[in-house]
């Protein structure tokens, strides 16, 4: 027999282990009850902006959407949680008033290729023409405020030049070529650049390369590309927007392009997305848009999601890089000579630039209802 002290202590032990269980059985009801109804509303309220969204789409066309879904992310940009993102992705609009390209964007791209041709004292136009040899390894950071890496020589030939920079803050590197080209006019260099249907035939890497989505106001453009990359590694897909310019006055045209997110296209679990892109080419005619011969800089970084060492990425991009542009440049002499038909991007371009002021919601949708037709084409 054991006391009964101990005994009823141990009685007293269990039966306040029991009253507290029941209590924390109770709080976790509380707890349980409060998650379910926060789960529920905002369920409710995602399913109700859902809803708004389909019914707007019932409503307005594709152009009215984007032109409602601008005043709203204008309005409500800047307030916390960035409401205007969520409405967008749930309405399924690309908005353009944040993601198109800016003529500043291209003028930056313009002026650096003037800033090189002063410091080399290269000639904008004329029958005679060297190479720029730059006068230091910073050339074109004077105004970076020392922030930016001083570019370093990669190769080096006749009319090919190629630099590399480390991107600060990143395992990553900026590319940029200056090169030149007497074989074929500045209009069929870039007309093949531009042509997406082309580019299927004369890059074998292609998997996939189709426009997304056109702005009427600035005439970007957004694309969806998939490319092949070397064994063992996944296929790239990369999503961005691209704007060209084309200055009669001051003989030069540019192209520039970064990448985005749209709506229309989900990263895909096939390919491996390529979510920082940038690229800008500028073309300077030595004499006229359709004359032989001209300069080019190309400026381009990207992040391939490779988790190969930095100098294995930085020989595959230094490598690919003239490996790719000759091929540009042998598609270009083909179309010369067989005559294959290539769109004439300059003749066909879309809005002048200056016009994105001129441009109003109505005109805006008018255009867009007759932009899905092809393009006027000639022999580039």
């Amino acid at each position: 027999m054991f006391p009964r002290r101990p005994l009823a202590a141990v009685a007293a032990w269990l039966a306040g282990a029991a009253a507290a269980g029941r209590a924390g059985v109770r709080c976790g009801g509380l707890l349980a009850l409060l998650a379910n109804q926060c789960s529920f509303v905002t369920g409710l309220r995602v399913r109700r902006a859902q809803q708004i969204g389909q019914l707007y789409g019932r409503l307005y066309s594709e152009s009215a959407r984007r032109v409602l879904l601008g005043r709203l992310w204008r309005r409500l940009r800047g307030r916390p949680g960035h409401v205007s993102t969520v409405m967008a992705a749930l309405a399924g609009v690309f908005v353009w008033d944040e993601e198109r390209i800016q003529e500043e964007e291209l003028q930056r791209s313009i002026d650096e290729m003037k800033r090189l041709e002063e410091m080399s004292g290269v000639p904008r136009s004329g029958v005679e023409h060297h190479s720029p040899e730059p006068k230091s390894q910073t050339e074109g950071n004077e105004n970076s405020g020392g922030k930016e890496q001083p570019w370093e020589m990669v190769m080096d030939k006749k009319h090919f030049k190629l630099w590399r920079r480390p991107i600060t803050g990143t395992h990553l590197y900026q590319y940029r070529v200056f090169g030149t080209y007497t074989d074929v006019t500045p209009r069929q260099f870039f007309n093949v650049q531009l042509d997406t249907e082309y580019r299927k035939k004369w890059d074998a890497l292609v998997i996939k390369l189709e426009v997304i989505e056109r702005d009427v106001v600035s005439g970007s453009e957004v694309l969806h590309w998939v490319t092949h990359f070397p064994y063992p590694m996944y296929s790239r897909d990369y999503v961005y927007v691209r704007r060209y310019s084309v200055d009669q006055e001051n003989n030069v045209m540019v192209l520039v392009s970064r990448a985005v997110e749209h709506p229309s296209v989900p990263e895909s679990p096939e390919f491996v997305r390529v979510r920082s892109y940038e690229s800008q080419m500028v073309i300077r005619p030595h004499k006229s848009f359709d004359e032989n011969g001209f300069d080019y800089l190309l400026t381009y970084s990207d992040n391939p999601q490779t988790v190969f060492p930095r100098y294995c990425v930085s020989w595959m991009v230094s490598s690919g890089m003239p490996d790719f542009l000759e091929k540009l440049h042998m598609a270009t002499l083909r179309a010369k000579n067989m005559e294959i038909k290539v769109k004439d991007y300059i003749s066909a371009k879309p809005l002048e630039m200056g016009n994105e002021a001129k441009a109003t919601t109505q005109s805006s949708e008018r255009k867009n209802e007759s932009s899905h037709g092809p393009a006027r084409i000639e022999y580039a």
